[in-house]
């Protein structure tokens, strides 16, 4: 079986995650502050706020940013469910616009257009670990005095005109489950440059726990989205490796264009992006439009190999049928995300798996 996708894990990992559990502090200890700072370093922001997830660092955002009902939310469709779901949990309304053709990212233009004066924030997604144009974000939200939160759980190690993203926004969340580029088991980050704001999130993250007062002494209702210090060591040591372990990641995707560069039709994700360094989280390429995606996925899987339908729009998900956003017409949206086909990829791919992938698709693609 060649899985769809694999953690990186080495005895360095294995080692730090061995002395945690030797220490006995397992939770809120020094391996949490020292992945805070790591990440903190990593993003040239002023602080990170370790989390049990990247939909609970999510969560956390919108709730410290006082995001709730009444307030409107733009986001593409186009992504994981998560970000939609956190949106409708705080009570606001997700608005969902279209994406652009070449990275598939929110569209600057289309995002405009849809502000309301309930619109509170606008969510851009690095998808694919590609950055989005963040320099039109950051102006238009700006201008037109909305919050700018980035969801950079697809693309850590990503910049755009050489910055890194989770930098640009209010707030920026980042994921670490086993499919990501760096992994601690579950578990995400948020971002900060405010220090008063780090602060909040810290208190909420521990059940509104004011540690000052006390461990039994709560603030404001709070949420049990702690990260223990077993993951942040496993985080910490794989955040070390994290150049060395995109360099690798470039490498396969490459090979992968390499190899499929002869199908015709076939779309290859672009490894080279005006202004940006990319973060490969995933390998998607673009079927030709005649081919039965649901049938190449069962007849790979019968020769051992996955692969994966990234992303059903989220607005034709069933469990937003009874939502206002079931009747919306995203057509560059639904159209691409009906042709999307994730291969197969991660740190330790070989040559040779991709060989069997490239050349088992280029077979199936010829009886469609």
């Amino acid at each position: 079986m060649i899985p769809l996708s694999s953690p990186d894990i080495t005895d360095a990992e294995i080692g730090a995650v061995a002395s945690v559990l030797r220490s006995g502090r397992l939770s809120l200890g020094p391996e949490l502050v020292a992945f805070e700072q790591a990440l903190a370093r990593t993003h040239n922001t002023a602080g990170a706020v370790a989390v049990s997830s990247g939909t609970t660092a999510l969560h956390l955002a919108l709730v410290a940013l006082g995001i709730g009902p009444g307030d409107e939310v733009i986001l593409p469709s186009f992504t994981f469910v998560a970000v939609a779901n956190v949106v409708a949990q705080v009570g606001a309304t997700p608005v969902f616009v279209e994406i652009d053709t070449d990275t598939l990212n929110l569209d600057p233009v289309a995002a405009e257009q849809a502000i309301t004066p309930r619109t509170r924030a606008l969510i851009v997604i690095h998808t694919f670990g590609i950055p989005a144009q963040m320099d039109a974000f950051a102006e238009l939200t700006q201008r037109r005095g909305i919050l700018l939160i980035e969801d950079a759980c697809e693309a850590i190690g990503a910049r755009f005109d050489n910055r890194p993203v989770g930098s640009f926004g209010s707030l920026a969340a980042l994921g670490f489950y086993p499919n990501k580029q760096i992994t601690t088991g579950e578990g995400g980050a948020l971002l900060i440059n405010d220090p008063a704001l780090a602060g909040r999130l810290r208190l909420l993250r521990n059940q509104g726990r004011d540690a000052a007062a006390g461990w039994l002494d709560h603030a404001e209702p709070g949420f049990n989205y702690r990260l223990s210090d077993i993951a942040c060591a496993l985080g910490r040591v794989q955040l070390e490796r994290l150049d060395d372990i995109l360099a690798l990641r470039a490498r396969a995707a490459a090979n992968y264009n390499d190899l499929l560069s002869k199908l015709d039709e076939l779309e290859l994700p672009p490894l080279q992006v005006a202004r940006r360094t990319l973060s490969w989280f995933v390998y998607v390429v673009r079927l030709p439009r005649r081919t039965d995606r649901d049938r190449l996925v069962a007849q790979l899987a019968e020769r051992g190999i996955a692969a994966g339908r990234y992303f059903p729009p989220i607005h034709r998900q069933p469990a937003w049928r009874t939502h206002a956003s079931a009747q919306l017409s995203l057509p560059i949206t639904e159209s691409t995300s009906a042709r999307t086909l994730a291969l197969p990829f991660f740190t330790r791919i070989t040559p040779e798996q991709q060989e069997t992938v490239a050349d088992a698709l280029s077979r199936l693609l010829s009886s469609h």
